[in-house]
């Protein structure tokens, strides 16, 4: 597929997707959003991609939120269709069934913060800046931040960015949990590259129930949860990639996944 304010490269068995408004600092306008949600589709039914990163075009930032001037005039059923298609095409980039890494490479506020929590991982640029910062424009997070900060860093310190609209820098957001990694900007797509080439080498099939189990299992009691991964265990033992990576082991073999 092609899109206006995306750009899709292929890299061997992963994608580098890169939100490209670099004049708007990537702000999230409509189009933009429904894009991310398309093309979250289109990975997830891309068999040969098997890892996925996200990040920003420019040197300045990864997104820097929302497009306020849509957001400006938007009433009550305004903002509940702009609620409902953000949380829609950040649902449909956190379900997908394989890995995705967020390389933020600058400003990553509001909208684009709510993005980077979306992803499975996320590494910093030491210039990378982090916040909800809606409550300043009389708002509130709209796409997920309000559910995903909490669950990330932990009540407390969920209320204390989202109440105060404080930014902070990517050391901070390190500390606090928000990012798994902090590293040189140069040296940023290295890195998250990387990360998603290391996990497009192990077994589809075994991310994908591994990434379930975690997922669903979050925020449920321990004993359905436990009961989740019995069942998603014995689904992977059912696999070929299962025997291909059991018998590699044995035979002190690298071994070659195939996703079935």
């Amino acid at each position: 597929m092609s899109y206006e304010n995306l750009l899709v490269e292929k890299k061997d068995s992963i994608a580098v997707i890169t939100v490209n408004r670099p004049k708007v600092l990537n702000a999230l306008n409509a189009r933009t959003i429904r894009e991310i949600h398309e093309c979250a589709d289109e990975m997830a039914a891309d068999e040969t991609v098997r890892a996925a990163v996200l990040t920003g075009g420019g040197d300045k930032s990864f997104v820097a939120g929302a497009d306020i001037s849509e957001l400006r005039n938007a009433d009550r059923n305004g903002g509940l269709e702009i609620s409902r298609l953000g949380q829609a095409a950040f649902n449909a980039v956190e379900s997908l069934p394989k890995p995705v890494v967020a390389a933020v490479n600058g400003y990553a506020l509001g909208g684009g913060c709510e993005l980077a929590m979306a992803c499975d991982f996320r590494i910093a640029s030491v210039r990378a800046k982090f916040g909800q910062p809606e409550v300043t424009l009389g708002l509130i997070p709209g796409y997920g931040g309000t559910q995903r900060l909490s669950r990330l860093v932990g009540k407390g310190m969920a209320k204390k960015l989202i109440l105060t609209g404080e930014i902070i820098d990517a050391e901070e957001a390190f500390r606090i949990g928000l990012v798994e990694r902090v590293v040189p900007h140069e040296e940023l797509m290295k890195e998250a590259e990387g990360l998603a080439l290391k996990m497009a080498g192990l077994a589809p099939v075994a991310l994908r129930l591994a990434k379930r189990a975690v997922d669903s299992g979050f925020d449920v009691g321990l004993e359905q949860a436990l009961g989740l991964e019995k069942e998603l265990f014995g689904d992977v033992c059912a696999t070929d990639d299962k025997n291909e990576g059991t018998g590699a082991f044995i035979e002190k073999r690298k071994p070659g996944f195939k996703g079935s």
